[in-house]
């Protein structure tokens, strides 16, 4: 029996690879069967990592972090295709829980990620949005690749959401020429706007830190950002201000949109591609996926469903999930292309020690999958 064990992270717990080389090494305590390891992400942190397993070629940069220090962050390139993860530039994973930056920590780094990008060659750009630690709406990110803003004595403005409060000008002169002939792909997984109740400040700025205060500093600064852009360029940002993901990443969302004219794609229709996952699995008796938890957004589709549908599609006969905890019920279950669904909390009750010895229960449950596939074997 040919297996693809395609799951996705368990975040805060273990990253793709290990999920899938856990479930790997219960699987071949059991069975002697065919096993391919094809780790996922959903277009967000762990989207680089994906493309390098799949061929891509890790280029190594130091840009400018989040807060303004340097970070080592790691390209993806294959022939003139580029992936950028703003997670290992400008993500908020970067800085301690207790140094977050909310009013000024900066998307600038990926922009230089970006430009890197450029440097190498690249024409094709896969953007991963997520995790991100900046609500500047992709200011510092343009800024990176030659837009200038400025204030009311033509003084660049400095790094941050806040500081967009005294945009005056907004200066494209500059911009890299060579944008013009990219085609960029950004992963917008959220429908959130830019701006308003449910934009990127009000439902992302607390995770990053911003008091009521702050979320509303940040809002009033990307709306003012918003309007100096649409005198610069047109009406076309409105309508990218407006467009369901434009929130995604503090707004960066929305400049990969307005200014880089990028294409958006679901996180994980951009990572199955990256990976070739249909052409992967075709062919296989089982693919197993899964993520730390499955609930009911899980079926507007997230990783395990999206790689179940995808499976489902190259006429696969089995799908199986694994997670942590899921409060599917059998109907939901069947809905979201699943054969079973196999959770660690059958196997440890308590989260934090789920949590903690995530690996090894794993591992059981690979064994338990290794079984399953035994008496399908025998049939």
């Amino acid at each position: 029996m040919r297996v693809i064990i395609a799951p996705d992270k368990f975040k805060g717990s273990l990253p793709a690879d290990a999920v899938a080389e856990a479930l790997a090494t219960g699987i071949a305590r059991v069975t002697a069967a065919d096993v391919e390891l094809v780790p996922m992400a959903d277009g967000g942190d762990g989207t680089v990592d994906a493309a390098l397993r799949a061929g891509y070629t890790a280029s190594r940069h130091t840009v400018t972090g989040p807060i303004g220090e340097p970070v080592e962050a790691v390209l993806a390139i294959r022939g003139d295709t580029a992936v950028v993860e703003l997670a290992t530039a400008s993500g908020l994973a970067l800085l301690p829980t207790d140094s977050l930056a909310p009013v000024t920590a900066t998307s600038r780094g990926t922009g230089e990620l970006v430009a890197a990008a450029l440097d190498a060659g690249c024409t094709r750009i896969v953007l991963g949005l997520g995790g991100s630690a900046c609500t500047d709406g992709g200011a510092g990110l343009l800024a990176a690749l030659g837009v200038r803003f400025l204030d009311a004595a033509g003084r660049r403005l400095p790094d941050g959401g806040a500081a967009l409060a005294d945009l005056t000008r907004v200066d494209l002169a500059g911009l890299d020429p060579r944008l013009v002939r990219t085609d960029f792909v950004v992963a917008l997984d959220v429908d959130n706007p830019l701006l308003g109740e449910t934009g990127a400040a009000a439902i992302f700025g607390p995770q990053k830190g911003a008091s009521p205060d702050q979320v509303r500093q940040l809002d009033d600064a990307l709306a003012h950002y918003a309007r100096a852009l649409a005198a610069t360029i047109g009406s076309v940002v409105d309508d990218a201000a407006a467009t369901p993901g434009a929130g995604a990443a503090g707004g960066v969302g929305f400049a990969a949109l307005a200014i880089l004219g990028a294409t958006p794609q679901t996180g994980l229709e951009l990572v199955a591609d990256l990976v070739g996952l249909a052409e992967r699995v075709r062919g296989a008796d089982l693919v197993i996926t899964g993520e730390g938890s499955l609930d009911e957004q899980s079926l507007s589709g997230k990783t395990p469903v999206g790689v179940a549908r995808i499976t489902r599609a190259a006429g696969v006969p089995h799908v199986v999930a694994v997670c942590g905890v899921s409060t599917l019920d059998e109907n939901q279950v069947v809905a979201g292309g699943f054969d079973a669904v196999w959770t660690l909390a059958d196997l440890e009750s308590d989260v934090a020690r789920s949590i903690a010895n995530a690996a090894a229960l794993l591992t059981l449950t690979g064994e338990q999958i290794g079984r399953w596939i035994a008496t399908k074997e025998s049939r």
